[in-house]
């Protein structure tokens, strides 16, 4: 460090062991108060986080907690569907205005902006990232006690930008027992932890099988590891949840608010510890 020295590393072009790294967090709409914001990531696609995330939602919403998401799964968006979302997202002068699902939970998603929920997103990364920024800093969220972002799977473009745009108070890990996915969770793990953002916990998804016949459970997936990756990291396992295909048939249907079950409630009590 140089004795001149003045501690203001935006105006210094000196390359010194001192000088602090540049703050990529982006403040939110002027009218949006936002008070959890919560990361649902996956460390690859078909394991349940969009499911995760909507039924999180549905139930911190019960809670009478104001509740959003933003669905940051720009090429692949699914949250209006669960919701059965049929209205488009539209602004004012001083931005854009989130749909609400029918028990009043706010969402913003690209599905929302298109002409047609079939048309795909074809975008470049940047361009793909900056909308999810546009999503936080540019949506008027008023007052909410939690926002779930449902995001892409995987460790590109876009959980790089929310993890250093968004000041995430935690992120949820969404799994399955394949032990294929162990690998991807210690990949997800270790973004986060090079990033600082701390790990909430794990969902295991597809767990197992209850049996409304015999009563027996089944793991269809064969035995988990997941409490080992898990040990390894420091990490709890907050959650299993079984195979039911009546959740699976709810959200096709644009029923997820009509999720009964209570396999997530320690999750969300959990959250309510944060």
């Amino acid at each position: 460090m140089s004795e001149s020295c003045s501690h203001n590393c935006g105006s210094c072009n000196s390359n010194c062991g001192s000088r602090k790294p540049a703050d990529f967090l982006v403040p939110p709409n002027a009218h949006s108060n936002i008070k959890k914001v919560i990361a649902v990531v996956s460390g690859k696609g078909g394991v349940g986080k969009s499911m995760v995330t909507s039924s999180l939602s549905v139930l911190t919403n019960r809670k009478g907690r104001k509740t959003a998401i933003l669905d940051a799964d720009i090429t692949g968006p699914s949250i209006p569907k669960a919701f059965g979302m049929k209205d488009k997202a539209y602004g004012n002068r001083l931005g854009m205005l989130p749909c609400e699902t029918k028990t009043g939970i706010e969402v913003m998603s690209v599905n929302l902006l298109l002409d047609n929920d079939t048309d795909p997103v074809v975008w470049r990364g940047p361009v793909i990232a900056e909308t999810v920024k546009q999503f936080w800093k540019d949506v008027l969220w008023g007052d909410v006690d939690y926002m779930f972002i449902d995001m892409p799977p995987g460790t590109g473009d876009v959980p790089l930008t929310v993890f250093q745009s968004i000041a995430i108070d935690g992120i949820i890990i969404v799994t399955s027992p394949q032990e294929l996915v162990g690998m991807i969770v210690d990949k997800a793990v270790k973004m986060a932890e090079r990033m600082n953002v701390p790990i909430l916990g794990i969902v295991e998804n597809l767990s197992y099988f209850a049996c409304p016949d015999c009563g027996g459970i089944h793991k269809i997936f064969g035995e988990s590891h997941i409490e080992e990756i898990a040990a390894k990291h420091n990490i709890p396992v907050v959650c299993k949840l079984p195979i039911d295909p009546h959740i699976a048939a709810r959200c096709d249907r644009g029923e997820a608010e009509e999720f009964a079950g209570d396999w997530l409630d320690p999750m969300v009590d959990f959250l309510e510890k944060i």
